[in-house]
């Protein structure tokens, strides 16, 4: 989403998280138990699911199902958030620089049929929005703005992709293909693609997951070098010039949102460090590897406190007491960051790790999400949660989120608005 997201998802990602969770878990003795029955929760929270396509990772099982097949999943995925009670899908249409509805823009995406470019014979993103709705869920369309392919060669595109008509747009990173961030008619195409869906199909919101400019990897050096010459004169360095490339991404896709869809939200789940508080002492009392400011260029405290975003989820994948990256630790940093602010705060929850034998000992204890919920109401900063990910929620293998549901969600609830 990520995120491990994600939060769109990403081998980028996970490692990234896995590195953290590596590390000894302390403090148990301040979890808190478990919510006692009917505690009181406000009237309206999010309760959400990431519904990830990037390489089939929830959805389709696999490519090349029959559209009755593929829609009889995708329907089941909606049936197993209701009975869950949850209110809200978050669902990837655009994983690599592709579509999951009939795009002028971008080609079918290859995890429906198997190739990129061949028609499904059904609309995905079309279905989603109306099952959902007849739910009563609400949907809303995820996207990954710059990923082109989780690859690294451009001759496996579609001849007629915009990568391969644009390769001076074209960064080759980690193993990846990805837009430049730092040219403005990038800037501009990946917003006239994933503002089509907006304009076509009533979805709720408009998400993005924590990939902004690339995880980093050692020894590799992401070559932005023309771009940075061209328009980076004004800016102190690259990384400001970086930060300020995203920075107008989510302004211009926030103004483009309301004009295009008035009442649809725009919302962002990130990775869940701003920066470290040896870093910056505005930080948070963590020791993560990854700092979205420094490593992501993504100055998501500023969105928050100055309103540019409508929401934001924060990807709070790690148990309480983690020494790197306490949950319980950073759920208090990011309230007191939308403290005061017109921005929604909902945090993004690991259930994909539960019951993990490769995960700390606290991810094989059943109660270890309900516990997270469960401080996270003694903060009305907090309005919710959304959960990693949707092919988690249905198979539950320990039994996590059957224990959030018992000691959170047993009546239904709208999401905030």
């Amino acid at each position: 989403m990520g995120r491990p997201t994600r939060r769109a998802f990403s081998l980028a990602a996970l490692t990234a998280l896995t590195a953290l969770t590596a590390v000894t878990t302390t403090g148990a003795a301040a979890r808190p138990g478990p919510r006692e029955p009917g505690h009181r929760r406000a009237a309206a929270e999010m309760r959400g699911v990431w519904l990830a396509t990037v390489a089939n990772r929830d959805w389709p099982s696999r490519p090349g199902l029959t559209a009755a097949e593929q829609r009889t999943e995708l329907i089941a995925h909606l049936d197993t958030a209701v009975r869950n009670r949850l209110n809200t899908v978050i669902f990837q249409v655009r994983p690599t620089a592709d579509a999951l509805w009939p795009s002028p823009y971008e080609p079918w995406s290859q995890y429906l049929t198997g190739t990129q470019g061949e028609n499904p014979g059904w609309d995905p993103l079309g279905t989603a929005v109306e099952e959902a709705h007849a739910r009563g869920l609400k949907l809303h369309a995820w996207f990954n703005p710059y990923r082109i392919a989780i690859h690294a060669d451009p001759s496996r595109l579609l001849a007629s992709h915009p990568a391969r008509r644009h390769p001076d747009w074209v960064v080759t990173y980690g193993g990846k293909l990805y837009y430049n961030p730092g040219l403005p008619q990038v800037r501009a195409f990946v917003q006239d693609a994933m503002l089509d869906a907006v304009a076509r199909y009533p979805v709720d919101a408009v998400h993005f997951d924590d990939y902004f400019y690339p995880y980093p990897v050692a020894g590799q050096t992401f070559d932005d070098d023309a771009a940075y010459d061209a328009y980076g004169g004004d800016f102190p360095n690259r990384a400001a010039w970086r930060r300020d490339n995203i920075d107008r991404l989510v302004r211009e896709t926030a103004a483009r949102v309301r004009e295009v869809r008035p009442g649809a939200e725009f919302g962002i789940s990130p990775f869940g460090v701003w920066r470290n508080a040896a870093t910056d002492p505005l930080g948070s009392d963590t020791r993560a590897g990854v700092q979205t400011y420094d490593d992501l260029y993504a100055d998501t405290r500023r969105w928050v406190r100055e309103h540019w975003i409508d929401y934001l989820v924060p990807q709070l994948y790690w148990n309480i007491g983690l020494a790197a990256a306490d949950y319980a630790k950073l759920l208090p940093w990011w309230a007191e960051v939308a403290r005061g602010t017109k921005t929604k705060l909902y945090l993004g929850e690991a259930l994909y790790k539960a019951g993990d034998p490769a995960q700390p000992a606290a991810w094989q204890d059943p109660a270890e999400l309900s516990r997270h919920l469960t401080l996270a109401a003694g903060h009305p900063q907090v309005r919710g949660h959304v959960f990693f990910a949707a092919r988690e929620v249905a198979a539950d293998p320990i039994g996590a989120m059957t224990r959030v549901v018992a000691d959170h969600y047993q009546q239904p609830a709208k999401p905030p608005r």
